[in-house]
This record gives C-alpha cells, sequence and structure tokens, in this order.
C-alpha cells in the first residue's frame, strides 16, 4: 500500500517538531488548574466573580513569544476560550464574558498574535468545544455549535495569518453531531492552510476522526509511530504535556519534571515523527514563573547544542539497542541518538563514571565516511556491516562538567 503525500501545511507543522502550550485564563488567579470551576466544584455567582478582578498586568506576549523563540520552540498555542467559557479575545456582538469586559480591558489574542508574527513564531489557538458558561451547551445544543462557529469566524478574520487551531472537548459528547463540517469548512474558508487539529483526549489518543483533521493527538503520553499505509489522508502526531500535574498555574504543584526527562520525551516524539507541545501555566496576573522559564531555557539550550537536528529530521528505520535511535533529514545526512551515556573521569568525583561500551544501530544504508559527535566534532572509532545494515560505534562517555542526556553523532556517507 501507499502511503499519501503530507499537504505543505503539514510537512511545515512537522519541520517545527516544538511547540510551546500556554493555559491561561481568569481561573488562573486561583492557582488551582484550570478545572477548578468543576474540580472540585464552585457555583457560577462564586465563580464568575473572577472577571471582575481579571486584570492580566503581567501578561507581556513579546517576552513569552521570545521567551518560546529563544527556547527553540517553532510556534505557540494559547487558550483563547476554555471549558469555563471565557474569552481572551473580542467575541463582539456574541456577548461579554471576555477580557474587553474585564478590569484587564485587552485583547490578548490580538496582542499574542502580533508579537507571534513580528518575531517569526506561528501562532496556534486552542478553542474548547465544551462550554460551562454557556446555558445553551446543554439546553439548545444547535444555537451553542453555531455560536462556536461563530466565534472561530472571528479569530479566522480579525488575527491575521493563523498556524492553526486546536479543539478540545468534543470528548464531553461523545455521541453528539458537532457539525465538524461547517467548523472547519469556516477555517478552511478563511485560513485555508491552518492545522486543524482536536484533541482526542486521554482515553483515545491518537484517533483520526474528521477527515479534515491535520495532525492527531496524544495527551499526556508518549507517541505512537502512525502506519500511514492505506491512508486517504497524511495526518501527523503531536504529544502535547505539561511541565507538572496541571495544565494551567498550580501554585502548590511542585511535581516538575526535570529538563533531563523533558529532552527525552522530546527525541522519543521525534523517533515516532511526532511534535512535542509542552505547557506553561503563567500565573494570575499572566506572568511566567522562574522555574518554568528556567526549564525551557535549558531545553533550548540543548537543542542549539545539537545543531536543531531535532527540526528536519525524520524517522527512517535505523534503530538502536534500547532507547537509541536514529534520524535522517531530506539532504540525506543521518543522526544518530544516543541515551544514557556515562560521565567518565575520576571515580571518586563522578558518581555515574563508568566505562563506555560500543553502540550498534540497524538499518542503516550507504557506505559510512565517519561518525562523529555533533557538538565537538570529534571522530568515533565505528564498525560497518554495510550489507547486514549494521553499523557501530564506541563513543566516548560525557567528560566532567557535562551530561547532555541525549547525546547526537552524525553520520557521514
Amino acid at each position: 500500500m501507499s502511503v499519501p503525500t503530507p499537504e505543505k501545511r503539514v510537512a511545515d507543522f512537522e519541520k517545527m517538531a516544538y511547540g510551546m502550550f500556554i493555559h491561561w485564563g481568569m481561573y488562573s488567579q486561583l492557582g488551582m488548574g484550570e478545572w477548578v470551576k468543576a474540580i472540585p466544584g464552585m457555583p457560577d455567582e462564586e465563580y464568575d466573580k473572577l472577571k471582575d478582578t481579571f486584570t492580566g498586568k503581567d501578561f507581556d506576549a513579546e517576552k513569552i513569544v521570545l521567551l518560546a523563540k529563544k527556547s527553540g520552540m517553532k510556534y505557540i498555542t494559547l487558550t483563547t476560550r476554555h471549558h469555563d467559557g471565557f474569552s481572551l479575545y473580542d467575541t463582539k456582538e456574541l456577548g461579554d464574558y471576555n477580557s474587553l469586559h474585564s478590569p484587564a480591558k485587552r485583547d490578548f489574542i490580538k496582542e499574542f498574535t502580533d508579537a507571534c508574527h513580528k518575531h517569526g513564531v506561528v501562532p496556534f489557538l486552542y478553542h474548547t468545544t465544551l462550554d460551562w458558561h454557556n446555558k445553551d451547551f446543554d439546553n439548545n445544543f444547535d444555537a451553542y455549535l453555531e455560536y462556536l462557529r461563530r466565534s472561530v469566524e472571528i479569530l479566522c478574520t480579525g488575527y491575521g495569518k493563523i498556524g492553526g487551531f486546536w479543539f478540545d472537548g468534543n470528548w464531553s459528547k461523545q455521541d453528539a453531531d458537532w457539525k465538524l463540517d461547517e467548523l472547519y469548512g469556516t477555517i478552511r474558508k478563511y485560513q485555508p492552510e491552518a492545522m486543524i487539529i482536536n484533541n482526542t483526549g486521554l482515553s483515545a489518543r491518537g484517533e483520526t476522526g474528521h477527515p479534515e483533521i491535520d495532525s492527531v493527538t496524544f495527551e499526556q503520553g508518549l507517541p505512537e509511530p502512525i502506519n500511514r499505509e492505506g491512508m486517504k489522508k497524511y495526518v501527523s502526531g503531536e504529544m502535547c504535556y505539561t511541565l507538572n500535574d496541571h495544565w494551567a498555574y498550580g501554585k502548590n504543584d511542585y511535581n516538575y519534571k526535570t529538563p533531563a526527562d523533558l529532552i527525552k520525551t522530546l527525541c522519543k516524539c521525534r523517533k515516532a515523527g511526532a511534535n512535542l507541545l509542552l505547557n506553561i501555566g503563567p500565573d494570575g496576573d499572566g506572568g511566567i514563573p522562574v522555574i518554568m522559564e528556567g526549564i525551557l531555557s535549558v531545553i533550548g539550550r540543548w537543542i542549539e547544542q545539537t545543531k536543531g537536528v531535532i527540526y528536519g529530521g525524520k524517522p527512517c528505520g535505523i534503530s538502536g539497542i534500547g532507547e537509541d535511535f536514529g534520524l535522517k533529514t531530506e539532504d540525506g545526512r543521518v543522526y544518530l541518538f544516543v541515551f544514557d551515556l556515562p560521565i567518565v573521569g575520576n571515580e571518586s568525583v563522578t558518581v555515574n563514571n563508568a566505562k563506555v561500551g560500543p553502540r550498534a544501530f540497524t538499518g542503516v544504508k550507504g557506505q559510512v565516511k565517519s561518525v562523529k559527535w555533533l557538538d565537538n566534532g570529534r571522530e568515533l572509532p565505528f564498525a560497518q556491516n554495510e550489507e547486514a545494515g549494521l553499523l557501530s560505534f564506541l563513543p566516548t562517555g560525557y567528560q566532567y562538567g557535562a551530561n547532555m542526556v541525549v547525546r547526537v553523532a552524525e553520520v557521514q556517507f
């Protein structure tokens, strides 16, 4: 069976590889996550008071975009409206439950898209399909769906070129007719090159659904390689992942993932041919917690030291022992990703001191001329069985003072 050719927007999306997810809204003022209205539950009249104190005084779209860019993130997906129904953009005649009718009096989505366009970062817009505020969601679903479509139409027509729309909430009414032809048709009318993504949630990772979907989602779970043989349309994959245990700001959530674990996760996403959408949750005023900036900065340095091969590299059938794997770029270059190398040095000082054994890879086609580390250009001794597609080389461990977690070697033919 043949594999379909990706449309340009999908191919461009895959090359971006790594993006920033931002969950922020008036719920962030409580510092208890974005589901605080439903878990543990708050009455409407109590929750709606948050609108009267929402200022967003520290929200700086340009600072956020520059942080993403410095950290190696090529696109940003920002919540325009989450399940609480409160919008960060001007919903015009649709209602006043938005940031322009709060003390903030700002269209945060306009500020965000303008900053993205200015600095060459691609803006994506998250939009809920579930709505706890709009009574039509439960009482007159067809009317609600028209409200949703018109909301998306506003975003399609007032904010310049949008890289994609990221929907979330259809899992709340799995048997309902969401009239997706009309919703997605509105996007194709005004933003024909925008990606369309609809999160399938925790229990249905990797499912495709509607034919207009351009990428499947893997929420909080490593992506599986997509078997595209026989598909009518090429779809990409994207893993969305939190820095701790909440999407929005959790002031008492200290369970942060380490930069090392996130570097490994990014690499494993690329091994499967998927993107990583890594989430941050600004605080109630819109500022980014220092720890989040620090984690992103470390990952960005790793991307820089590995020459950005995560962007152009695609799975190519090269695999190693354990987690090791290979990627290949459009110009035919092959890169090997090597995990769990030890630090070598004085055993009285380096806890991980150990001898370094050879690493072997299968699926390597062509006569190899050299293998060298990307970060320092050092050539490594290797042996090859070209007929069997087998390549082995003797890696060097990390010198004292370094541990890149995953080290990348370039194979030259």
